[in-house]
């Protein structure tokens, strides 16, 4: 068992919902850095969220090895957290876009109100014409689990597009001389207008 002092220096996490026909686990991926020159290191790749579905191979059980994958840009993960329980929304991706197999795969997910109000049905279509695979795996998910993971995905998000490890590296003398060494930076000017 680790302690918070002694948490190695990678930790996976993710949450799973699973239901009589399908499994979905949404898991975090962080963000890219580059180092520059200069010593200061820059965002190369926003974070994203991996989705996972599996369809059920028995009760209780899932086939992982037929998962179906999603990656939901910050974007797109803001779109499902401004979601209304009537609301829907679809998101396309081609793995391939701009490579010589571009429109062989194509992966669409659907989220979309159930018909009772009581959660949303995540339905994910895939077409891959590489494999002849033409899948569409589906989940109900209630209201409280889509709570669960939009209250997950407001908290990430700010880690996704990297602000952690800049707000890391602010120092309060830091901010006091940016903004005096610029009259024209900072909340004086804007104010002052």
């Amino acid at each position: 068992m680790c302690t918070v002092g002694t948490l190695p220096t990678r930790v996976y996490v993710g949450h799973s919902i699973y239901k009589g026909k399908a499994a979905l686990t949404v898991e975090p991926r962080g963000p890219e850095f580059v180092s520059l020159d200069s010593g200061a290191v820059k965002l190369s790749r926003e974070g994203f969220v991996m989705l996972q579905f599996a369809p059920a191979a028995g009760v209780r059980q899932y086939d992982w090895s037929r998962k179906q994958v999603f990656s939901l840009s910050v974007t797109e993960i803001g779109s499902l957290v401004a979601l209304g329980a009537r609301e829907s929304c679809e998101f396309f991706h081609d793995p391939f876009k701009g490579k010589s197999e571009e429109g062989k795969v194509r992966k669409v997910l659907k989220v979309e109100p159930l018909p009772d109000g009581s959660g949303h049905f995540f339905n994910l279509s895939v077409q891959n014409k590489l494999i002849n695979l033409d899948e569409s795996i589906y989940i109900p998910v209630t209201r409280a689990e889509y709570t669960v993971l939009v209250s997950a995905f407001n908290f990430i998000l700010p880690y996704l597009l990297g602000w952690h490890a800049y707000a890391s590296t602010i120092r309060a003398d830091d901010t006091a001389r940016t903004n005096n060494a610029n009259p024209r930076y900072g909340g004086d000017y804007e104010w002052n207008r």
